[in-house]
């Protein structure tokens, strides 16, 4: 018996590959899904590696707002890492479903971190809301697992 997969074997080697992988495009989708796609992912995964590379470099500005938010500096670094962890995960196709779901993970930590403290609902508690956004309508858009997955029509 032959095991057939539709993933791409070179695509994890291949550094084009992130986010252009022929094999993940939606059957009948349009560039502009695709293209949309890819660049709602993009600009999540610049937002969340550059949160990830401060946090673990502790920049002091984000010193300073982990500690208004009850975090000490100590675990800092290893929120960042964690953070830059499962953004490389979704940035690579074949890992990109699990490093949505640890984002996601992530992100409503940090709902519920500014929901604690009382920061405002649209610029505060729901920002992570928008990331998830762009994580997931990207991922939908230009992934057809998660299309099917997300879709009613199989």
């Amino acid at each position: 018996m032959t095991l057939t997969t539709d993933v791409n074997p070179g695509a994890a080697m291949n550094p084009r590959a992130v986010f252009h992988g022929p094999d993940r495009a939606q059957p009948g989708s349009t560039k502009k899904k695709t293209w949309t796609g890819r660049i709602l992912s993009w600009l999540a995964v610049l937002f969340l590696l550059f949160d990830a590379l401060a946090k673990i470099a502790k920049v002091p500005p984000v010193v300073e707002g982990s500690a208004q938010l009850g975090y000490p500096e100590g675990v800092i670094s290893g929120i960042g890492g964690v953070l830059l962890v499962s953004t490389i995960l979704y940035a690579i196709p074949r890992t990109s479903v699990l490093g949505s779901v640890l984002l996601t993970g992530y992100l409503g930590g940090a709902i519920a971190t500014h929901v604690r403290v009382g920061n405002p609902l649209f610029s505060h508690v729901l920002f992570p809301i928008y990331v998830a956004v762009m994580l997931w309508g990207g991922l939908y858009l230009r992934d057809r697992r998660v299309h099917g997955l997300i879709s009613s029509n199989r």
